[in-house]
């Protein structure tokens, strides 16, 4: 089937205004902030309707067309929106912009892939509610795809698993079937009609004990299109109050922040070095972002929220000061810049791109106590390459309960500086190989990543083909990523 004939039954399913062979906006798709290799759709298409996702990928099938989900806004990092395969078509999602439900007795909100961070938050502020969210994410990131992609959340005690606080999703799988996971799958398959019923989209598991949600997360949109999902929220605090710790070495923070996180202190609680500080708050040059001179600074954010608010953060700030004391530490009250940066929004910059332009991220799961050895791994790779190591900006953040740890290095480079790009592309590599020899866990195998993960893993790879024959047996949903 010819380009033409493609675009003809595009526009007759999602509409003529919203398909784009457009060659400014094709190239937009075509490759991203990673060092993933360029392909350049033949088309865009942007969906109204989950029956029109479902339409498009019923004709992806029986056109043998690969699809590649989008829903977020530029820039993308990661090369998972970047086509592996040729002739493919981008499935825009950013037109789903509803938000379907805020339910206040069950703290649950259903969106659409389309829901950015910057529109949520304010529509939740007004019915005294919050999700908890990653780091200073993008205003025009979907909130879905972050949670899809299981970014770190910052607020570990409410962390119960990797994809919280996702919880039910409406998918379309690879297959052209659309379904309702979780609870959703025990009645009828409309929302509206299961809110008659007393269905609430609360729990994840169904029928019985499967978890299909468990399916698309993490997996780069190879499975299935996510078209709604409901997502728990939190009690908006009513009583704040927000403390640094400082330490010259991230060994001297091990044990507290174990500590801190059995006892349950707190509710967000990060660990950054210097740099990351400083590019979190936008002082990218210069210090003046609290540290005090330290190397390292654990960033805790204290809360009330209905009984009682401010009794509850003041037992918690006795609490605090207790443990430091305990641990020869100290808990100085947080610059107003870093306390605003728990519950805000990245500006129109992205904060890790500011300084250079571009930045290339590593990332991975670990404990706590094995995470200086793997900061030591990655300034020596830098170091032989002449990237100084005071430019990594670190990210420390505790993820269920603080059981496991997502440990994450920031390499901010110009991306108009040819030998510069390639200085940190070698680092990539190189740092990346050494993580994974020396047990780093990736659970987000992006691009290059994925084949370090599956070739040493050769029963998962052997699953993850299995169920990817079940729920897209024609290939179409991304293929090329994963281990597919």
């Amino acid at each position: 089937m010819g380009m033409n004939s493609k675009k003809e039954e595009l526009m007759g399913i999602v509409g003529q205004g919203n398909v784009s062979d457009d060659p400014a906006c094709l190239n937009g798709y075509a490759q991203d902030q990673s060092f993933a290799l360029p392909i350049k759709p033949w088309f865009v298409a942007r969906p109204q309707t989950a029956e029109q996702v479902q339409e498009l990928v019923k004709w992806a099938n029986a056109t043998a067309t690969p699809l590649v989900p989008v829903s977020s806004g530029a820039p993308h990092f990661n090369g998972d929106t970047v086509p592996s395969a040729t002739e493919a078509v981008i499935v825009d999602l950013s037109g789903m912009n509803k938000i379907l439900k805020i339910d206040h007795r069950n703290k649950i909100v259903i969106v659409e892939p389309g829901v950015t961070y910057a529109e949520l938050q304010p529509a939740l502020e007004k019915a005294g509610l919050r999700i908890t969210q990653p780091l200073l994410p993008r205003a025009n990131k979907s909130v879905i795809a972050s949670l899809l992609e299981r970014q770190p959340t910052m607020i570990p005690r409410l962390n119960y698993s990797l994809p919280e606080p996702l919880r039910v999703c409406g998918v379309v799988w690879g297959s052209g079937e659309y379904s309702f996971t979780g609870e959703g799958g025990m009645g009828p398959r409309s929302l509206e009609d299961q809110w008659k019923i007393g269905l609430a989209q609360v729990n994840q598991q169904g029928p019985l004990a499967t978890d299909l949600v468990r399916l698309v997360t993490g997996a780069q949109g190879t499975m299935g299109i996510v078209v709604w999902a409901s997502i728990k929220c939190e009690l908006l605090p009513a009583a704040r109050k927000c403390f640094v710790v400082k330490a010259a070495q991230l060994e001297e923070l091990v044990d507290f922040c174990y500590r801190l996180e059995r006892l349950r202190i707190g509710d967000e609680v990060m660990i950054l070095n210097r740099r990351q500080l400083r590019a979190v708050i936008g002082k990218t040059n210069g210090c003046g972002c609290g540290c005090g001179g330290a190397d390292w600074t654990v960033v805790i954010g204290l809360a009330g929220r209905a009984l009682y608010p401010q009794e509850k953060v003041d037992v918690q700030e006795h609490e605090l000061q207790a443990l430091v004391k305990e641990f020869g530490l100290q808990a100085l009250d947080a610059p107003p810049e870093v306390a605003a940066s728990l519950l805000a929004v990245s500006g129109e910059t992205y904060w890790k791109v500011a300084s250079k332009g571009a930045c290339q991220e590593i990332f991975f799961l670990t404990t706590l106590d094995k995470a200086p050895r793997f900061v030591k791994t990655v300034e020596q790779v830098a170091a032989r390459f002449e990237y100084p190591a005071s430019d990594i900006g670190i990210y420390i953040q505790p993820q269920h309960h603080g059981v496991s740890q997502h440990v994450e290095f920031s390499l901010p480079y110009n991306p108009a500086d040819k030998r510069e790009v390639e200085k940190v592309k070698a680092i990539y590599t190189a740092a990346s190989e050494e993580l994974v020899a020396q047990g780093a866990y990736f659970s987000r195998p992006y691009g290059a990543w994925a084949d370090l993960v599956y070739s040493r893993d050769a029963t998962s790879s052997r699953v993850l083909r299995t169920v990817k024959q079940i729920v897209d047996p024609n290939q179409i949903l991304n293929p090329g990523k994963l281990c597919f």
